[in-house]
């Protein structure tokens, strides 16, 4: 890849006493469709789409993450319907299905319980051949440059997605139902026989295909779609990032990452962007010794003075060795200081550390270890496995509800407690979470292997 075209990568009160009284606002209608998918996509009133993030067998449950929210979704396995990419799939398919993956719920709703009686997965879109590029050609254009390559590489996501990463050389036109003309008749060439070509979140996202379809009726005629996009090239390429986004996105909002600072130590000591860990090209092979575990993913950026040279050769030895989610910060530490964001000076850590953020609720194996030896007087630990699995044991002090029971036990629960949730895994504990924190309760869970023994003895290991 040419250093010099990661540079200009991304252009891119209390209320009055008279009210005192007045019966509280009811609660905001659940969105039913995550915002990113409005643009493609509708949900009708008895639908629910999202992301699929687990399914319990055991509670008959499954869990989808519409955008900040959580819905969760009872079934049956003998008369659900189970579709992917159209194609029929048996109930049992459900265990295997990727987290992430986008699916539709219609359902049935009796009592506040809603039952799902069909379930669709995303299949990957459909495009005419003679339309698509691949890695190989992406990579190699990527290499040449949007100039000498006589191109145009166009992200179609939105901003969030952007500033996750993105593919070096690209535009960001995001497609939207309404104003992606207007932005592209901004944005694209006024040569409409030039090489265009589009990309977004991968086989099954609908951005890029759309993008094709707008570009060609404003008359582009050799315009292509990517059509694995951004999944693909973080697996298999070194993305860039821009440095508001590295602020805005990541270091403001506190999300984990692991911040790579590629310059010679004295010169790094001088000022760094705050959190970097220092690992200059030569140090690379012994610091991907101590890396975290690749499982994690962690969001590796990297960066230098500004030219890219050697944020490039440190990014793409890790992203060899594994890692996906690899990004350079395009103007490194020059750009960085020009902007006027704050730096630190002083000695740099020499080594990664990188602790996920938990999901939401889940309080930690530690902290439920020390719940299970000595709970609080402010506290109970509810049980949500099933009968028969509680019958091996349980932790002195907790309650069983399994989490197929919960909604209509709710009775049973104390008010004024803080609600602790745990079954053999942390899937129906996260799903009982979510159930008792929509109905006002105190809750939190705990995700890990858990097996109890006929004493109450916890073992509890991270999964």
């Amino acid at each position: 890849m040419k250093i010099r075209h990661l540079a200009a990568v991304i252009a891119v009160g209390l209320a009055p006493a008279a009210f005192a009284d007045a019966p509280p606002a009811a609660p905001a209608a659940k969105a039913n469709i995550p915002k990113f998918c409005t643009n493609c996509h509708k949900a009708g009133a008895d639908e629910t789409m999202g992301n699929f993030e687990n399914v319990a067998f055991k509670s008959q449950s499954i869990q989808l993450k519409i955008d900040a929210a959580t819905e969760i979704v009872k079934f049956d396995p003998k008369s659900i319907q189970v579709l992917e990419g159209g194609e029929p799939k048996p109930a049992e398919a459900l265990r295997d299905m990727r987290k992430g993956h986008e699916a539709k719920i219609a359902f049935v709703e009796k009592d506040g319980v809603k039952t799902a009686t069909k379930i669709w997965f995303k299949g990957p879109i459909k495009i005419a051949p003679e339309k698509l590029v691949h890695y190989d050609d992406v990579a190699a254009m990527v290499a040449k440059g949007p100039e000498a390559g006589n191109y145009v590489l166009v992200d179609s996501r939105p901003l969030p997605r952007v500033q996750e990463g993105t593919i070096p050389g690209s535009i960001n036109i995001p497609f939207t139902t309404k104003g992606f003309d207007a932005l592209a008749t901004a944005k694209l060439p006024a040569d409409k026989a030039k090489r265009i070509v589009f990309f977004c979140q991968g086989i099954t996202c609908m951005l890029s295909p759309n993008s094709l379809l707008r570009a060609e009726a404003m008359g582009y005629t050799n315009a292509k779609v990517y059509r694995e996009g951004w999944p693909e090239w973080t697996q298999k390429n070194v993305g860039v990032l821009a440095a508001a986004h590295l602020k805005d996105a990541w270091i403001d909002k506190g999300i984990p990452h692991v911040l790579v600072d590629a310059r010679p130590a004295a010169q790094a000591s001088a000022g760094f962007i705050p959190g970097a860990v220092a690992i200059a090209p030569a140090q690379v092979k012994a610091a991907l010794a101590k890396f975290p575990a690749k499982s994690l993913k962690p969001p590796v950026m990297v960066y230098d003075a500004g030219d890219g040279k050697a944020a490039m050769e440190v990014a793409a030895a890790i992203t060899k060795a594994g890692y996906p989610n690899v990004t350079v910060v395009t103007g490194g530490f020059d750009g960085w200081k020009a902007a006027g964001y704050p730096a630190a000076t002083g000695s740099l850590a020499t080594q990664v550390a990188y602790v996920p953020k938990p999901r939401p609720g889940d309080i930690g194996i530690e902290a439920f270890r020390k719940l299970a030896q000595q709970t609080p007087a402010d506290t109970l630990i509810l049980d949500v496995r099933n009968t028969d699995e509680a019958n091996a044991g349980m932790i002195k002090g907790a309650k069983l509800i399994p989490d197929e029971d919960l909604l209509a036990r709710l009775g049973e629960l104390p008010k004024d407690k803080r609600i602790v949730a745990h079954c053999s895994t942390g899937v129906r504990a996260e799903m009982s979470y979510h159930k008792l924190k929509d109905k006002g309760f105190k809750a939190a869970f705990v995700k890990g292997d858990i097996e109890i023994d006929k004493n109450g003895k916890l073992t509890i290991e991270a999964n």
